[in-house]
Parts: structure tokens; sequence; C-alpha cells
């Protein structure tokens, strides 16, 4: 690995594009092996973050956080949920940080591991009843490894599929990563909702729970061979080969690039928050405050996240049509919109129409999340590129995903109703919407160019 200090090469000025020099480009079969890649790895480690919140919401709290109140035990399960989103910026800095050095393939091995490993070990961890206060100690430490692996995974996944796309195809190659989260949900909830189903409550709470984190033993095993088998990206080994790797990439993105990062996290935070009040605060809510059974919302969240999967490719697309910052904004501007009728629809208890809900505000958080990771991408100069896209993206994450059931359950507990709930949307959009505006879009196409 070439290195130089932590500014440009003598031929490149502070903040620029570096321009590596010609290469072959990327044949159809290597950018679709890259895709399934980037998919069905994503896919997984999505599962196991997810599995996580599905846990939090129906078993956590009486596993781990025994207590007369059942909103307290809820309360403390989404607390350890929220942790995962407090590592998630130190996943993403330092995945960053070598996968600007290192490469995007090797981080995405480690990722992987580390995520895979965290999601066995919850599963193997006795609960409250057994070692007492050391298990939900151990369960934050678990939780926390989890959100140091998800952490690194995204800048990473997304910048083999971008980085690999033809031109006018950044935002579809960038949507298959994003389309590995609803998969995720997908998956976590009919694994879920199939133990639930073969096996007595009695069961289910001993050790049935347990199925879902073991499981993803396998599914790591899979994600392992099929990220082994693809090249690195092109525009990085260009970058490589040209001398133009930093030693210190997050260094230079702070100082030629902290506005823009800052600007683009903020501008990312709408995304996930809508995300993980559907996927996982939903679940909650439909059982405890609309008294559903758990199946028919576990069903509903899995109606969901086929809505979501097709929603973000159709974004995705429109974004390659009209340019990736004008579907963004039209995104967060029908969150801002929809924020109270989001609420209205779930409020009616009616399955059909809480799925209608679910549907519109999926379709806002899709026109956001579909050109995201070109969007995010573009704002970045290639040796610096990682760390820009992560950073910015965990930036997001905490603001408003990893907190954001734990800020609904204390809104509902506090006021009994859903309003502020709708209000908290409605704020998020709207921060969305001012911060995207001033972003300056596309400013580094040349470094995919040179490199075809």
């Amino acid at each position: 690995m070439s290195s130089t200090p932590s500014s440009t090469s003598s031929t490149t000025a502070p903040g620029a594009a570096p321009h590596p020099g010609p290469a072959v480009a990327p044949t159809p079969a290597e950018q679709r092996k890259v895709l399934g890649a980037s998919f069905v790895g994503t896919a997984i480690e999505w599962y196991d973050f997810f599995i996580y919140g599905s846990a939090a919401a129906l078993i956590f709290g009486p596993q781990f956080f025994p207590s007369e109140d059942p909103i307290a035990g809820t309360l403390a399960a989404f607390a350890t949920f929220a942790v995962g989103f407090i590592a998630r910026p130190i996943g993403g800095l330092a995945a960053g940080h070598f996968g600007d050095q290192i490469g995007r393939k090797k981080m995405l091995l480690i990722t992987m591991l580390v995520m895979g490993g965290a999601t066995v070990g919850i599963g193997l961890l006795p609960n409250f009843e057994t070692i007492g206060v050391w298990a939900p100690i151990l369960l934050v430490v678990l939780r926390f490894i989890q959100g140091l692996g998800v952490g690194g995974e995204w800048g990473g996944a997304v910048l083999m599929a971008v980085e690999y796309a033809p031109r006018k195809r950044r935002a579809l190659f960038g949507a298959f990563p994003q389309m590995g989260l609803p998969v995720g949900i997908i998956v976590s909830n009919l694994v879920f909702i199939t133990v639930t189903a073969t096996l007595a409550p009695e069961a289910f709470q001993a050790w049935g729970w347990r199925v879902p984190f073991l499981l993803s033993a396998l599914l790591i095993i899979v994600a392992l061979y099929l990220r082994f088998k693809v090249e690195d990206s092109p525009v990085f080994q260009q970058t490589r080969e040209q001398d133009e790797v930093h030693r210190f990439p997050l260094g230079e993105l702070l100082r030629h690039h902290g506005g823009t990062t800052l600007l683009a996290g903020l501008a990312s935070a709408a995304s996930p928050a809508i995300g993980y009040i559907y996927s996982v605060y939903m679940l909650s809510y439909g059982t405890e405050a609309l008294g559903l059974p758990q199946p028919t919302m576990l069903w509903l969240i899995v109606g969901g996240a086929v809505i979501h999967l097709a929603t973000v490719l159709l974004g995705a697309m429109l974004a390659d049509r009209f340019r990736q910052k004008p579907v963004f904004v039209a995104g967060a501007a029908l969150v801002v919109l929809g924020a109270f009728p989001f609420f209205w629809l779930v409020d009616t208890a009616h399955p059909v129409l809480i799925l209608l809900g679910f549907g519109l505000m999926l379709l806002a958080q899709s026109l956001m999340a579909g050109p995201q990771a070109a969007l995010v991408a573009e704002l970045f100069p290639a040796n610096i590129r990682y760390s820009g896209a992560s950073t910015a993206y965990q930036i997001g994450s905490i603001v408003g995903g990893g907190f954001a059931p734990l800020i609904a359950t204390s809104l509902y507990a506090s006021f009994g109703a859903s309003w502020p709930i709708s209000l908290y949307i409605l704020a998020l959009g709207a921060l969305a919407l001012v911060t995207i505006l001033p972003l300056k879009t596309g400013r580094f196409d040349a470094s995919w160019e040179s490199s075809r």
C-alpha cells in the first residue's frame, strides 16, 4: 500500500478530486458480482441488526430487564437498541479511515465478522435470571459491537456498488445495498414469525428467541464467501496506484470537507428515523397501544418492508432520470406533509389502513434513501470518500435513527397520544430539507470517469 502525508500529492490541490489514470472498465459480469455481494452482505448485516430490534420489542424486557411495569422494561430494551447507534459512528469513522487506506473490500470482510460474532454472542447470552446484572451489561457490550460492525458496513457497501456503476446508473447501483435494509427487515421478521408460530410461548421465552440470532452464523458464511470473490473498487485501485492514498484521510476530510459532511449527515437523519419508527417502534406501539396481536404487527411490518423494497428501487430509478438532489428533496417534503396522516392511519388500528400509512411514509423515506448512496458518495473525492460517506451517514444515524424508537416511546408515555411523534417526524423532514438544499452535489464526478 502506498501512502502520502495528510495532504494530496504535489499535482493535486488540497481538497480536489484525485485523477487516477485510465483503467479497464468493469465488465457486466463483474458488476453483477459486486451488486450481488453488496446486496446479500448488507441484507445479512441488517438482518443481524434488526433481529435485535424485534427481540427488544418482544422479549428482551422480561429476559434482561425484568420489571413490574412493561413500559419500563420496553424502554430499557430500546435503550440498549440505541446503544448500537452510539457505536455506529465509531465503527463508521474507523472503517472509513482504513477503508480509504487499505480498500473497501477488506473493511467489508472485517465488518461482517464483527457483526456476525456479536449477533451469535447475543444468541448464546444467559439471561438476568441466570447471571443477574451481568446479563444486561453483556447485552449492552454485544450490542455496542454490533453497532461497530454495521457502522462500517454502509460506506463500504455503497461505495463498492456506486464506484462500479456506469455514470447514468449510479443511484440504481447504490440502491442495491439500500435494498438490503428492507430485506433484512423481511427476513428477521419472518424468522420471528416462524419461531413464535411453531413454539409454545413458554418455549419461546425459554430458548426459542435465541434461534434467529444463532441462525446468523450460517448467513455470515454465505456473505463472506460472496465478498471474497469480488475485486476491490476500480476507483480505489487507481487511487492507490497513483500514490494518492492519504495517511490520515479523516483529518483531510475534516479540514477540507467538514461543513459538507455535517450537512450531509443532518440531511440523512430523517431516513433512518422513519425506518426505525416503522420497523421497531411500531411493533411495540401496535401491540401495547393499539392492542393488536403480535403476529398481525409482524406481518404488517413485513408487508411494509416489501413496499419499502419496491420504493427504494423506484427512488433510485427516478434519481437516475431526474438527478439525485431533486428526488431527495421531494422525499423530504413528503415526510413533512405525511407525518400526521401517517399516524392518523395507524391509529385506526385497522390492518389495511395501517399498511397504507406504512406505504405513505416508506415512499417518502425511499425517495431519500434511493438517491442517498450516490448523492453522498459524489460529495467527496475518491481518496477520502469512504471516510466522508461513512461519517455523514453515521451522523444521520445517531441524530435520527437509533434514538427514534426510544424518543417515540418516551413521547407516547409522556403525552398518551401519537401527535407528538408525528411532530417529531415532521421536524426531521424539515431538517432534511434545510440541510440538503445548500449541498453542492456532483462536484467530484471526474474521479469516477477518469478510472473507467
